[in-house]
């Protein structure tokens, strides 16, 4: 069974930095489309940044743009989320995703691998 374990969020001040984790399990890694999403308070939950099963092709929000970055380490089963410069838009539950079938770039969505989550606030 594939699990996704978010860490990282936390409480911080506006402008300030967090460094999400997602560690996976139970299944591989590597070949399959991984991305960060998250969702606020009342509203639908949006895609942060993917990243495809090779690594080649990158999509950011626009609103995360040169602040956020991803990057994944095969070999150790996670992918990071890198925040600088965060805003008080910025709060949300942050969630990592896994593609279920491998190369496959196909829009992430509710059939794939989901973690539990973990909180990031900014605070003014």
């Amino acid at each position: 069974q594939v699990q996704l374990v978010e860490s990282g969020g936390g409480l911080v001040q506006v402008g300030g930095s967090l460094r999400l984790s997602c560690a996976a399990s139970g299944g591989t890694f590597s070949g399959h489309k991984m991305g960060w999403f998250r969702q606020a308070p009342g509203k639908e939950r949006e895609s942060v940044v993917t990243i495809s099963w090779s690594g080649g092709s990158i999509n950011y929000a626009d609103s995360v743009k040169g602040r956020f970055t991803i990057s994944r380490d095969n070999g150790a089963n996670t992918v990071y989320l890198q925040m600088n410069s965060l805003k008080p838009e910025d709060t949300a539950v942050y969630y990592c995703a896994r593609a279920r079938s491998m190369y496959n770039n196909r829009p992430l969505g509710d059939s794939d691998y989901w973690g539990q989550g973990t909180q990031v606030t900014v605070s003014t």
